[in-house]
């Protein structure tokens, strides 16, 4: 294919038959539908492999790796004491409002040991501190900025500059839908709003709009305005629906180049379809009570997680490839951004989504559905081992801890540490590039492979970096 900046994958052939005359009018927009399609359209991975879908859990705000899972002696033998004394390479740290080099400040929540590994989590994850064998802890990833909008862009698309295809967009695109009446990419927000940065962090970017997430509700109506108006019937419905394709249609005939209009010709017709698919995926009237206590959804403080826990676990169900989960929203203390007092913070979204990830882990073991679905935790960053305002701590993109469980990952495993007070990676450092490999190692997809021809370059989701995290794998 040429590798003119005219001829990109998403545009060469329409721009040679946009050139070609209106006489290929008709062949533009086949070709445009036949690509477009794809996002609904089961694909071939590169090699054969467990996972066939993905639920991402989204801690938005950067919750603390000292305080969650990678315990830290050090910051008890320093506590008190300036980051000079620990690591005398560290230099002078500043924090947004707890000044220069301030105190080294130990966790108050204590950590024990779990299951046949022995892996230590803290009081805040005792429900997940139970599954600790289906899960690999990667104690030592990092990332490149210390803002929540760019660190949400670089966790989520691979760039801390908007306007790349998210993961999920990149793993529909390498594998397409198993499912013609669910979107392939869902995404679940906090009711108290959205991440900073918005759709940008579920969006396509360069590629098709067929590729971006779809944003789910996980209890009353799915999607905004899915349902017909009052009073229209199911035919009336349907002549109308059939009546605006047909003008889109015509319309995207002389605009073929327009991905945009395609898929909201697309959208219309799989709204069509979601109509009956979308609000049997969010019944939750016949499973049982056992199973709802079991995500939480019987206590007010873990019943809005637990709802959504449970429709990712009938979303894997329905063939849907890839669910992204996000607890925190808005901005402050409603997300797990804890500038003011991490126990109180923390204690608070900790408490709201334990109990619904265990039962999510445990939900999918029994009925067999872990080995298939790779599940995710991960926030935008970590936070300082140093105290801001005595009780808080300022973002930190130096180390986070991440963890997988199911579809090809090594249970009961610990990968990479962090520095001896969680300040920066210690041993096997992993950039976000290599989780975003290891993720698509796990689909089936090589992250070197999975390409997209924009602008001349044969963009990656990895960048020009990326390796697999392979300790993690079984």
């Amino acid at each position: 294919m040429p590798t003119s900046p005219h001829f990109t994958r998403s545009t060469s052939r329409r721009d040679f038959l946009a050139r070609a005359g209106v006489g290929f009018g008709a062949l533009a927009l086949s070709a445009l539908l036949a690509e477009e399609a794809q996002a609904q359209t089961v694909k071939k991975p590169h090699y054969p492999a467990k996972a066939k879908s993905v639920i991402f859990l989204f801690m938005y705000g950067g919750p603390s790796q000292m305080d969650t899972f990678d315990p830290k002696p050090g910051l008890d033998k320093y506590h008190g004491k300036t980051m000079s004394v620990a690591l005398p390479t560290a230099g002078e740290i500043k924090t947004f409002g707890g000044g220069n080099n301030a105190p080294l400040m130990r966790s108050t929540i204590p950590f024990k040991r779990y299951g046949k590994s022995g892996i230590e989590v803290s009081d805040f994850f005792p429900h997940v501190g139970g599954c600790v064998d289906d899960i690999c802890f990667v104690r030592s990833v990092f990332g490149s900025s210390n803002n929540h909008a760019p660190a949400l862009f670089e966790m989520n698309t691979g760039t801390i500059l908007q306007g790349a295809p998210s993961l999920g967009s990149w793993t529909t695109y390498g594998l397409g839908s198993e499912n013609q009446n669910l979107p392939g990419f869902v995404v679940m927000l906090d009711p108290r709003g959205g991440p900073i940065g918005g759709a940008p962090n579920w969006a396509s970017g360069y590629m098709p709009a067929s590729y971006q997430g779809t944003v789910f509700r996980p209890s009353g109506v799915p999607i905004l305005d899915l349902k017909p108006g009052e009073g229209v019937s199911d035919d009336n419905q349907k002549q109308d629906l059939e009546f605006l394709a047909q003008l889109n249609h015509e319309h995207l005939t002389a605009r073929p180049s327009d991905s945009d209009l395609d898929a909201r010709i697309k959208s219309y017709e799989l709204a069509y379809r979601m109509q009956m698919a979308a609000p049997e995926a969010v019944d939750f009237s016949k499973e049982t009570e056992e199973t709802k206590a079991l995500y939480g959804m019987d206590k007010p403080e873990t019943a809005d997680f637990g709802r959504k826990c449970l429709l990712a676990r009938r979303m894997v169900e329905r063939g849907v490839r890839f669910i992204q989960l996000y607890s925190g929203g808005g901005h402050g203390d409603d997300t797990w951004d804890a500038h003011g007092n991490i126990e109180s913070n923390h204690g608070k979204h900790a408490g709201a989504t334990d109990k619904p990830i265990a039962g999510l882990l445990q939900d999918l073991k029994r009925r067999g559905l872990l080995d298939s679905t790779l599940v995710v935790w991960a926030g935008e960053f970590g936070r300082m081992p140093i105290s801001q305002g005595g009780a808080g701590r300022d973002h930190n993109p130096g180390v986070q801890t991440v963890w997988l469980a199911g579809g090809g990952i090594k249970g009961g495993t610990v990968v990479g540490s962090s520095d001896e007070v969680g300040y920066k990676t210690g041993e096997d450092p992993h950039p976000i590039n290599d989780l975003h490999a290891t993720i698509l190692h796990c689909m089936g997809l090589e992250h070197t492979r999975l390409t997209y021809l924009f602008n001349g370059r044969n963009q990656r989701l990895t960048g020009t970096g990326g390796t697999i995290i392979k300790k993690a794998l079984v």
